[in-house]
């Protein structure tokens, strides 16, 4: 008789809460919140519930890891020879790079206010506005509107993507929102009217960046 071939045996990586929570990052980008099951998890990972519920006790958990891995990875930027000013830009820049590279994160940082995520952002923000030499009794407020002003407009920017062009061009739709705004009531919409064109050719880091410096303008106005 002919000896048997062995099958060469499938080395499989291990399951870790490492590996569940790429997976759910991955099924959050491209399903949103909604589409982040536990079945539609253990099927992405080819394995059982149980086995991730090892690693993590529920959904909430889940979100929040998930979070946290994203704002840790654009928190990576290399600041340590930055100016306080610079170093607000690139922090900024790169939350605002994450929302628009993960528009569900926006949603999620805004409901967990006092969990680590958004932490781990106020805090860089933080202790570079006390570089800047703002007083103390100011600081608070001034890192809350750095803070409100990268959650609000990114998270803003992710939506419009979403709701408004998910598959089509960006200038298409800012070409037709512009003629939009052009060919509103002149005497109600004046402003507005006025800067169509601006809308239509903006880009939305600069932007971004621009009202970043316009907040930092106001913070160190009197230093």
């Amino acid at each position: 008789m002919a000896p048997r071939t062995r099958r060469a045996e499938r080395r499989e990586e291990p399951l870790s809460r490492e590996r569940i929570v790429e997976a759910a990052i991955a099924l959050l980008d491209t399903a949103g919140e909604s589409g982040l099951t536990f079945r539609a998890l253990s099927e992405h990972l080819a394995t059982g519930p149980g086995a991730i519920y090892w690693h993590v006790t529920g959904k909430d958990e889940l979100l929040l890891a998930a979070a946290d891995a994203v704002v840790t990875g654009s928190l990576s930027a290399d600041t340590a020879d930055a100016t306080p000013k610079d170093a607000i830009r690139a922090l900024a820049l790169g939350v605002f790079d994450a929302i628009d590279a993960h528009p569900w994160i926006g949603a999620q940082l805004a409901r967990t206010p006092a969990q680590s995520p958004l932490l781990r952002v106020f805090e860089r923000l933080g202790r570079q506005v006390r570089a800047l030499g703002v007083p103390h009794a100011a600081q608070f407020t001034a890192a809350s509107a750095l803070l409100n002003y990268i959650l609000g407009v990114g998270g803003q920017n992710a939506a419009n993507a979403r709701a408004n062009h998910p598959a089509g061009s960006r200038t298409e739709f800012l070409e037709t929102a512009a003629a939009a705004w052009a060919a509103l009531d002149p005497d109600e919409y004046a402003f507005t009217r006025d800067v169509a064109a601006q809308l239509r050719d903006h880009d939305d880091r600069v932007e971004f960046l621009a009202g970043i410096d316009l907040i930092l303008g106001g913070i160190t106005a009197d230093r």
